[in-house]
């Protein structure tokens, strides 16, 4: 019977000297992460808050950069596609609240109140007539940013970017538990054994670290969380809403998307809705950015340059 007892004390006592030995192994190297977070980019007034933008080349035309949901240090995640605009654009990449060097927000993660801030950013700079460009959810921030400032677009152009009513667009993101994995120490086990996700891409190794830091830092904080809970009613907010017919609209699609039927047949119909609006097809992952930046900047060269004068 003692044995037994002692077999049973140890087999629970384990798990719980491992996730105490990750927790505090957490909490130490949390804090060295936060210290090794080199700034770049500057950070504007927007809200009572900051937010960090970077800016990138000197063209005529500029570019204004949006990321997808969960890219948590998106100007450095953008930057195989700013090397690849900023020799004939000036290129801004936006960092919304809770990603990034920018600060944390207590108002509600809308796509009304992301786009809002975004444009407040921008009229800090003085930029008031520009390229919207964004991945993945920026989609749908950008038919409400198209709705409220449609006089400032040039274009819009979409890398691989969500349009409404797309199948599952109502299932939420899952967030549960994200906080407490992260304060045990799971998260950052999970990050160390996973391996490096830029292996082979065109980041140098301080970029890449950079990111993995900033990652750890914004992943689970309350503003990036309350935009994944907000991501369904985000998408119900735009059901049935396009972009202003005047408004040109280059879409760049992942040509063999299998988890989301009818992926390319979306985009061609929300291209059909605007007078001259162009769907590119590539292969590759949902991050077209980090593997195709070359064919997104020529081609967005290409589609620019073919419109009226503007």
């Amino acid at each position: 019977m003692k044995i037994t007892l002692l077999t049973i004390g140890a087999i629970v006592a384990l798990p719980v000297l491992l996730l105490m030995t990750t927790s505090v192994v957490n909490v130490v190297a949390t804090k060295s992460d936060l210290a090794a977070i080199t700034p770049y980019g500057e950070r504007v007034p927007v809200d009572g808050k900051k937010m960090n933008v970077v800016v990138s080349g000197s063209g005529e035309e500029t570019i204004v950069l949006l990321p997808g949901l969960g890219t948590s240090a998106p100007a450095l995640d953008f930057q195989p596609l700013i090397r690849q605009l900023d020799d004939t654009h000036r290129v801004i990449a936006v960092e919304p609240f809770g990603t990034g060097l920018s600060d944390q927000a207590d108002t509600p993660r809308t796509a009304e109140n992301i786009a809002r801030e975004v444009h407040a950013a921008l009229q800090q700079l003085g930029v008031d007539r520009y390229v919207l460009m964004g991945h993945s959810i920026a989609g749908i921030y950008a038919l409400q940013y198209s709705a409220l400032y449609a006089d400032e677009l040039i274009a819009f152009v979409g890398i691989d970017s969500s349009v409404p009513d797309q199948p599952g667009w109502n299932e939420p993101v899952p967030t549960d538990g994200l906080v407490a994995l992260r304060d045990l120490g799971i998260l950052r086990v999970m990050a160390a054994v996973s391996g490096d996700p830029y292996a082979g891409m065109p980041y140098d190794e301080h970029t890449k670290e950079q990111m993995r830091l900033l990652t750890t830092r914004n992943s689970t904080e309350p503003t990036l969380l309350d935009e994944m809970n907000r991501s369904a009613d985000n998408f119900a907010s735009v059901r049935g809403m396009t972009f202003p017919s005047s408004l040109p609209v280059l879409l760049f699609v992942v040509q063999d998307n299998q988890d989301v039927s009818g992926w390319l047949a979306l985009h061609e119909q929300q291209a059909a809705s605007v007078e001259r609006g162009r769907v590119i097809a590539l292969e590759g992952e949902h991050y077209l950015h980090h593997t195709r930046a070359a064919e997104l900047g020529t081609d967005t060269n290409a589609f620019l340059k073919s419109l009226p004068v503007r």
